[in-house]
């Protein structure tokens, strides 16, 4: 048994998909819809990876990183966030990370109890909002080519920055071509009720029991067309990454409130993930 899950893992690593590395990023100011002190416009960290343009306007991803934050303890861009910035990079589209907390004197957010939160799903939906409308304005971006990915929390805010149930999604200027997240928390927008602007695909692990698959199983159900979810067998949160499994006790929110969570990649989950998120990506993004 240990010899195949050996074989399945190497068999999954030689699956990954090839890319450089992108280039360094250039630190951006992007005005999110939310409001800082005294009502004055709110400008968060983005990290900025511009693709050579000299076919013309080129599609841009938005990346909007989990409840722990984009940053790794150097304070430079996460090993995650560098990955989906290759990635995409190497698909020639441009890249834009945005930094939802650091402005607002935040490190992370997974420890605290949803409803305490320093940082709501309502600013983290009007940052996506502004950094899409910062997105549309660049050189060499097709703002008639944009797309949504989230981890998580992110993932969670994809769903809250797309949905015409809210008025400012619906008046918003700027709206993406493609939604796509990676294990969100499906619950709000299950019980309110998921009208998409766009195509919208969820990336969910069956084995999660930090945000539970079902609620976006049901929100896809219960949705239109446009919603796609794939489902994992044995994934957890986090499933597209490469760490090893492990339980997290700090963390008060999840499916059994008070014994923690588990966290972790899987190999074979991780591979037919990105297959797929490329595949639709370069498919909502065709001329």
């Amino acid at each position: 048994m240990r010899w195949r899950k050996a074989a399945v893992a190497l068999l999954a690593a030689l699956a990954l998909p090839v890319y450089a590395a992108a280039p360094e990023p250039a630190l951006v100011q992007v005005p999110s819809l939310a409001t800082g002190q005294g009502a004055t416009a709110l400008g968060l960290n983005g990290w900025w990876y511009p693709a050579p343009t000299a076919k013309g306007p080129a599609p841009a991803v938005l990346l909007l990183h989990g409840c722990g934050g984009m940053l790794n303890p150097q304070g430079q861009p996460s090993a995650k966030t560098r990955e989906y910035a290759a990635l995409l990079h190497a698909q020639g589209w441009h890249v834009l990370a945005l930094d939802s907390l650091t402005t607002r004197g935040e490190k992370q957010l997974c420890t605290q109890r949803i409803g305490t939160r320093k940082v709501t799903q309502t600013e983290r939906r009007r940052d996506a909002l502004g950094a899409l409308q910062w997105l549309a304005a660049q050189d060499g971006v097709d703002a008639d080519r944009l797309a949504l990915l989230g981890w998580s929390n992110g993932g969670s805010t994809v769903l809250a920055a797309t949905n015409l149930q809210h008025a400012e999604v619906r008046s918003a200027r700027v709206k993406p071509r493609f939604a796509a997240a990676f294990y969100p928390g499906c619950e709000a927008d299950a019980k309110r009720g998921y009208r998409p602007v766009s195509d919208t695909l969820l990336l969910v692990g069956l084995a999660d029991d930090w945000t539970a698959a079902e609620p976006c199983q049901r929100l896809a159900q219960d949705g239109p067309p446009s919603v796609k979810v794939l489902a994992y067998e044995g994934a957890y949160h986090g499933f597209d990454g490469n760490a090893p499994l492990r339980l997290r006790a700090d963390v008060p929110n999840g499916v059994h409130p008070g014994q923690g969570v588990h966290v972790g990649g899987h190999a074979v989950a991780r591979v037919a993930a990105q297959q797929a998120l490329l595949q639709a990506l370069k498919a909502a993004f065709a001329p």
